[in-house]
């Protein structure tokens, strides 16, 4: 009980000694108040006071591995006032055999045995009752822990399978691409491998948690960008509208490219001239603030795949900050417009 609602033993050890102490004060001034001689009431209280701290130690150390339940609670009258029946008995022999050729005290201990009893076994039912307190309020602890961990664990997972899924969804698309240049345009296709291994150099070793500066992040995009143009040539046209004040403001990794991404999709699909997608990056109170607009045409159907870069970054953000008002997204006027809102933690 006292070691464990105590961190440091030495605390829960001074604990015990003070009680001690307490009780043996308390019990030396009933005897002297009740006539009892000095002498006498020092070794009887001193007796009584290391019967009490035996008696504290030993329902702690036993409610720290037995913790009675349902038809057991009875334990929590039954076991301290078993105790203090035998250490009363205990006491009572002792100091009889100590103070053996004093009849007047023998007959004032048996005259208070039932007395003694009943102080003690109060006492040692609400250590116990104290103790389980203790350890169920423990025990509530560790469950509780268990499952924050369990659940950390759980978004973790959770994290990662979202990181392993974007990966995928990209390297397929440029495979894709790579394959059907390499016949029309092999020097294309080289140079597409080249960039996607320089992208995935640079992100697959990284730390799904760990978060960059929109500078570092906004290189990564350079690279992705560097090889959706070997796809779409001339026809992509993507303007970085972000103020230097700015890039130093951090985010999670490989946040913006899956809006990117879906901002290509939607932008580039059923539309053969050139397309012009703009970022944009601000600072508004404790916000990153990231504007992405493409434009679209709304008769034509989205195309498959279309969605899955916003779903899995609302997702993300949920887990990383327990929130569903980061990401807002908008259709207007054959514009399509996604705001990311990213806390800055300090």
């Amino acid at each position: 009980m006292f070691s464990r609602a105590f961190s440091s033993p030495a605390k829960s050890k001074w604990i015990v000694q003070g009680a001690g102490v307490i009780w043996f004060l308390g019990t030396f001034g009933l005897l002297a108040f009740y006539g009892v001689r000095q002498s006498t009431a020092i070794v009887d209280a001193m007796v009584f006071a290391l019967i009490f701290i035996f008696g504290v130690t030993i329902i702690d150390r036993t409610f720290n591995f037995y913790v009675p339940s349902g038809r057991n609670n009875g334990m929590l009258l039954l076991f301290p006032l078993l105790y203090s029946f035998v250490a009363i008995y205990f006491h009572y022999q002792v100091l009889k055999w100590i103070f053996d050729e004093d009849e007047l005290y023998w007959i004032f201990l048996r005259e208070n045995f039932l007395l003694r009893w009943t102080f003690l076994g109060i006492a040692e039912i609400f250590v116990a009752v104290l103790a389980l307190a203790v350890s169920k309020l423990e025990e509530q602890k560790e469950v509780k822990n268990r499952e924050t961990m369990m659940n950390e664990l759980s978004r973790e997972a959770e994290l990662t399978q979202l990181r392993q899924q974007l990966q995928p969804h990209f390297l397929f698309n440029s495979l894709n691409s790579i394959s059907a240049l390499t016949v029309l345009q092999p020097a294309k296709a080289r140079e597409m491998v080249l960039q996607l291994s320089d992208f995935l150099r640079g992100t697959i070793r990284k730390d799904h948690r760990q978060w960059l500066s929109l500078e570092e992040e906004l290189n990564y995009l350079k690279l992705y960008l560097d090889i959706e143009r070997v796809r779409f040539g001339h026809r992509l046209d993507v303007v970085f509208e972000v103020n230097e004040e700015v890039k130093q403001l951090r985010l999670p990794q490989l946040l913006i490219q899956p809006l990117l991404e879906n901002a290509i999709k939607h932008g580039l699909y059923g539309i053969t001239e050139e397309v012009k997608i703009t970022l944009h990056a601000m600072k508004e109170q404790n916000y990153l603030m990231v504007k992405i607009e493409n434009p679209y045409d709304p008769d034509v159907a989205a195309p498959k795949g279309a969605g899955f870069g916003l779903s899995s970054v609302d997702r993300r953000l949920f887990l990383l900050f327990g929130r569903k008002d980061l990401l807002e997204s908008k259709a207007h006027d054959s514009l399509f417009t996604v705001i990311l809102k990213i806390p800055q933690q300090k």
